[in-house]
């Protein structure tokens, strides 16, 4: 299912281009530029894993280098980073590539300066958003001794809430707060053990909820979730319904919506999905082999 995942993604990964001219200035960031990212992040975590065969593997890296030169191999970033002192989308991209041997020395040198600025670590985020921040930071080498228990028991997951009242918007939330917190699924001690007793208690509920309301992307990334935990939650049929729905070409819808058939529709609204899919795989299977 990954495998497949990520052949729709490489064989489409030209719908995912910058528009020609784009600058730093990013007019529409949410429509090229942060699925570039995403699809990034899904290369960069099969990358690190080493599960998927050569050929995936070959892939996964083509995408990292298209993407790569996309940003002008991170002259981008270091710009929008140089102009937007605040902004953390460039931090938070360039970890991906990190995390994979590509190095910016403008952009390391200008990340080390920003750190060390009191406007920065004064910014005011949401709790999930600050964890991704630091994760970021940790992978590129600029982790300053962030405390990440202290940031994750600000998060709605860091209270263990009653379960039953997270609504779509706070799931989303509690699934990136394990993301950052255990570096999507690399670090699995770093969710503090009574956060993991209660996630492990309630996913499994959580996962039936959206999946009777046939919401898949958020499915996925609950499945990520599982993967992530120091004992991996993983319930065949959860991934089986998965499964069962993706489309012969590797696309995974995103929710119980007919897909339209339009190439340059059908990736603007199910890639997510598809990149979930792709990281879901490749953490699980990575987890499954570490146990063995």
């Amino acid at each position: 299912m990954a495998d497949r995942a990520l052949s729709w993604l490489h064989a489409h990964r030209a719908l995912g281009a910058l528009p020609p001219g784009t600058t730093e200035e990013l007019t529409d960031p949410d429509g090229v530029y942060k699925p570039l990212g995403e699809t990034t992040l899904a290369a960069s975590i099969i990358l690190r894993d080493g599960m998927a065969g050569p050929g995936q593997l070959a892939a996964a890296q083509s995408l990292m280098d298209f993407n790569w030169l996309q940003l002008r191999k991170g002259d981008l970033l270091y710009e929008r980073q140089l102009r937007h002192t605040l902004m953390t989308d460039p931090l938070e991209m360039y970890a991906h590539f990190v995390r994979c041997g590509y190095r910016h020395a403008d952009m390391d040198r200008l990340l080390d300066h920003r750190v060390r600025l009191r406007s920065v670590h004064s910014s005011e985020l949401l709790p999930n958003r600050r964890l991704a921040v630091a994760n970021a930071a940790r992978i590129t080498g600029l982790d300053h001794g962030e405390d990440f228990e202290a940031l994750a028991r600000t998060t709605w997951l860091g209270a263990t809430p009653e379960p039953w009242a997270i609504n779509w918007i706070t799931a989303y939330a509690m699934t990136h707060t394990v993301f950052h917190l255990t570096d999507w699924g690399g670090r699995p001690e770093g969710l503090p053990a009574d956060l993991t007793a209660y996630v492990r208690t309630w996913l499994p509920v959580w996962i039936d909820i959206w999946r009777e309301v046939r919401q898949w992307d958020l499915v996925a990334e609950l499945l990520i979730v599982g993967a992530c935990l120091s004992e991996p939650y993983c319930r065949p049929e959860d991934w089986e319904a998965m499964a069962a729905l993706q489309h012969e070409d590797g696309l995974m819808p995103a929710d119980g919506d007919p897909v339209d058939e339009d190439p340059v529709r059908r990736y603007k609204e199910h890639h997510h999905t598809t990149v979930v899919t792709a990281v879901a795989g490749s953490i699980a299977l990575a987890r499954a082999a570490r146990a063995r």
